[in-house]
Parts: structure tokens; C-alpha cells; sequence
């Protein structure tokens, strides 16, 4: 069967779960859909954000606040965006450097006690891959939990996400929030330890989403649902324990996320070793469609919306306050239910098909 759409130019960053991309791809969903994909890897999230507002990608892997800001023009000219799917919940860790870990940071309350010691002599740096997502605003909660004003007393960076190990390695940042495996990176090199992960912190927190621009999503309304049916496959399928090992041999190709094995199994299969002594279950780390994960509704918009308006109300992001206006028209679980209803279709006609072999 031809194809029915011209090529979409979807992208994503080298992380663990980019897999419900990956995945679409290799397992030949994005054909049955009758869609022709170009994958796109990227370096960073500004990339993804300057290439779907300029219209150099079609859709993009993004934070779940991505599409928010740039809605309402923080920190880049407005653009309308929106997002139909949730591609994944949680996957975020807290890493800090050896040294820290040796001198008696174990969680957020030592971190606390060590920042009060360094008052006056010293600013911890610790990074996120992007000011607007759910790492800062989780690194912001797990900081103030220890009794840290993360505005005063932190100095808060960004780093793409594999560059990450190499600046906590060169000293340049303490610690950062980051997405797998780049934390298990740092674990295994023995220069860092992970002593916290987002599924404590804010268990079942949106993390990453399907961004479009608003035009798209109307003008070529079918190839986006389509699209979305896809992933929604592949999120299923990225979900179910026996497929997690070889959604890890297929990330680690140098097209993904070209990362050790071990390290992405970390995340995905387990142990996931904190570089601390501790070993703990992997399940529940990164989470693809249990849970509702991927219909974009009121809870996982309101949680959003709250943590952006928290963060622009805070500190140094007061000079880039702008109103949250239309937020909620952001993420939309309209078109999320009409793709959903596209895989029930695609599923009653492979039933059929079956039939009548």
C-alpha cells in the first residue's frame, strides 16, 4: 500500500524514552498508518523548540511545558503549539558528583546542611536540559524538600542531556536532574551518584509530549491523528516488560541514543543502580501507557500549568513572567481520543483479516 501523506519530519533527543519513536519506526507502525516518518535526532530542546516553530519538523519529542511556553512566547517568540499525546511519564533522576556524595550529600536534607556550610564561600551549579520541563521543576521541589531557596542559594544551568556527564566529570556543574541514561552514565563512570529519581519525588508526573504547531494539527489534521494512533502502538508496546531488553539493544544504536547498553537497560529492564549501594526496581522508572499515561487531559495539564506558574512567580524568572493565557487549549485530549479510536479501528481490522485467512 502507497503512501498517503508526504514525508513528516519528526524529531527527538538521545534519551531512553525517545523509544515509543524508535520503536514506531522499527516496528514498521508509522507504515501501517500508511505515513512516510523521517526521524530527526537533535541536540538539544531549544533545537526542538526553533525547528517546530520554524517548521523544520512536523512534530518533535518535547517536555510536556515545551509547547506552553512557547505558546505564550516565554523565552522565544510566540507560536502556537499543541499536544494530542503524553508519550511518557516520569524516567527523570537527581545525580550529584562523587566528591559531594563522599563529603555526606545523600538526599535533599544533607544537600540542604551542605548548602548552609557554603554560604557565603561557594554556589553549588546544577543543571537541567531545559529551563521549562518537568527536570527543573522537579530538581526546584526536591531542593526546596531540603530547605533550599533554588533561586538564592543555587545556581541553576543548562545542559543538552549527554553533555551532562562530561560537565559533572570536568567539575564545571555539582549535580544534575536529567533524563536516562545520562545519569546512569555518570553512575557507572564512578564520577557520579544518583540519589534521587522523579517517580519519588512527583510520582506519575507528565514528562514528555508530542509537540506540533497548532496549524499542523488543523491543516493536516488526518496525519496527525495517524500519527499519534502510531505512537500510541508503540507506547503500548514500549510499556510491556518481555520487549524492554531489546527496546534497549535498539536504543543503544548510534542513530538513538548511541549510549552503553547497560546503562539504557538501567532504566528500562533494571537493576538501576544508584551508584550509592542501593539497587532499585526498574518498572515503575519510566512508564509509557500504563497509568493513562498518554491521553493529554485536565490533571496532567493542570499539573503543568501549576508548575510553570510556580516557576515564572519565582526569584530570577520574574523578568520572563508573561500570562499563561489559553493554556489549557495547549493539550488537547479531543484529538488524543479521536487517535485512540483509530487504533481500536486498526486493531477490529487486523481482527477481521485474521478471520478470513
Amino acid at each position: 500500500m502507497g503512501m498517503e501523506s508526504k514525508t513528516l519530519r519528526v524529531g527527538f533527543l538521545p534519551l531512553n524514552d525517545c523509544a515509543p519513536i524508535v520503536i514506531a519506526r522499527e516496528l514498521g507502525l508509522f507504515e501501517q498508518y500508511r505515513l512516510s516518518v523521517e526521524l530527526h535526532r537533535e541536540k538539544d530542546w531549544a533545537c526542538i523548540r526553533d525547528k517546530v516553530a520554524g517548521g523544520e519538523l512536523d512534530a518533535a519529542q518535547a517536555p510536556m511545558a515545551l509547547p506552553l511556553a512557547i505558546n505564550c512566547g516565554i523565552a522565544s517568540e510566540p507560536h502556537p503549539c499543541v499536544t494530542g499525546l503524553i508519550l511518557s511519564l516520569q524516567g527523570n533522576a537527581i545525580t550529584v558528583s562523587r566528591s559531594l556524595w563522599e563529603g555526606g550529600v545523600y538526599d535533599a536534607r544533607t544537600f540542604g546542611q551542605a548548602v548552609a556550610e557554603a554560604a557565603g564561600r561557594r554556589t553549588f551549579t546544577l543543571a537541567v536540559p531545559f529551563l521549562y520541563s518537568s527536570h527543573n521543576f522537579i530538581l526546584r521541589q526536591w531542593a526546596i524538600s531540603g530547605g533550599i531557596d533554588p533561586d538564592a542559594e543555587l545556581r541553576i544551568v543548562v545542559v543538552p542531556p549527554r553533555e551532562m556527564f562530561p560537565h559533572l566529570s570536568l567539575g564545571y556543574i555539582d549535580g544534575y536532574c536529567a533524563g536516562e541514561p545520562w545519569g546512569g552514565v555518570a553512575v557507572q563512570a564512578k564520577a557520579g551518584v544518583c540519589i534521587a529519581t522523579s517517580a519519588e519525588i512527583a510520582p506519575l508526573h507528565p514528562d514528555k509530549v508530542l509537540m506540533v504547531r497548532e496549524d499542523f494539527a488543523e491543516e493536516r489534521a488526518d496525519e496527525h491523528e495517524r500519527l499519534i494512533a502510531a505512537l500510541i502502538q508503540a507506547c503500548a508496546f514500549c510499556d510491556k516488560p518481555q520487549n524492554r531488553r531489546a527496546i534497549s539493544d535498539c536504543l543503544a544504536h548510534p542513530q538513538y541514543v548511541d549510549a552503553p547498553q547497560d546503562c539504557i537497560r538501567a532504566g528500562l529492564t533494571g537493576p538501576f543502580i544508584m551508584g550509592n549501594g542501593c539497587i532499585r526496581s526498574s518498572g515503575d522508572f519510566h512508564i509509557f501507557h500504563r497509568s493513562n499515561a498518554n491521553e493529554p487531559g485536565y490533571d496532567k495539564a493542570q499539573w503543568t500549568i501549576s508548575q510553570m506558574d510556580a516557576l515564572l512567580n519565582a526569584g530570577n524568572h520574574r523578568a520572563v513572567r508573561r500570562p499563561l493565557l489559553g493554556a489549557a487549549t495547549v493539550f488537547r485530549p479531543d484529538i488524543y481520543e479521536r487517535a485512540r479510536q483509530r487504533v481500536a479501528h486498526e486493531a477490529r481490522k487486523v481482527e477481521e483479516e485474521a478471520f478470513w485467512v
